[in-house]
């Protein structure tokens, strides 16, 4: 630990602050048109379909690396369970938004992912898609409705949960290996976050 509270983060690694937030009721949605030209469905994905799409909602830009970390048997056994639901926008064949919701643990509904390529952003599909992931999660029987970021997604997307009815009620620091040094996103992803060289 340095002065002043602060401390060194080791070459190589990121920090993030990671805040949880959870809604514990159904909160009001807005009746709002989806986007000409989009068409909302929900996914059977295999690791490429998943993969490609994830990093480009949130490799490129934040850094999402997660799911890249994981072994193809990993990645199909989540992908194929069937508490869990992936939903996506597309256009013209394309698809340009990840929503994820998992139901693993009864009587709760994580949003494991959510957000949209570069393609989409400022077009009302955010606000749109996660009106949907509210009305989808609530209903089932669950009594929590949960989700966690961190300070290296977009600096958007703390206050848009918030106003999305997610409470915040624990923060925590992570310390992880930077997906950059590791070759699971190139050098040049997430150019709000420097790559250090360990």
């Amino acid at each position: 630990m340095l002065e002043d509270g602060f401390h060194d983060v080791p070459a190589g690694k990121l920090a993030m602050i990671v805040t949880y937030l959870e809604m514990t009721s159904k909160t009001d949605t807005k009746d709002i048109p989806l986007p000409d030209g989009l068409s909302f469905r929900r996914v059977t994905a295999d690791n490429a379909w998943y993969r490609d799409v994830f990093t480009r909602v949130g490799g490129t830009d934040w850094l999402w690396y997660g799911r890249l970390l994981l072994e193809d048997d990993a990645l199909t056994a989540i992908l194929s369970d069937p508490k869990v639901e992936i939903y996506t926008l597309s256009r013209d064949g394309q698809d340009f938004a990840l929503l994820e919701l998992d139901f693993r643990k009864e009587g709760a509904c994580e949003l494991a992912y959510f957000g949209l390529t570069s393609d989409l952003i400022g077009t009302g599909s955010g606000r749109w898609l996660m009106d949907k992931a509210i009305h989808l999660a609530w209903e089932k029987p669950i009594s929590r409705f949960h989700l966690r970021t961190c300070t290296i997604d977009s600096p958007q997307a703390l206050s848009f949960y918030k106003r999305s009815g997610f409470t915040p009620i624990k923060r925590s620091v992570e310390i992880a290996d930077d997906p950059r040094n590791l070759g699971v996103l190139p050098e040049t992803a997430g150019p709000n976050v420097p790559l250090l060289r360990p």
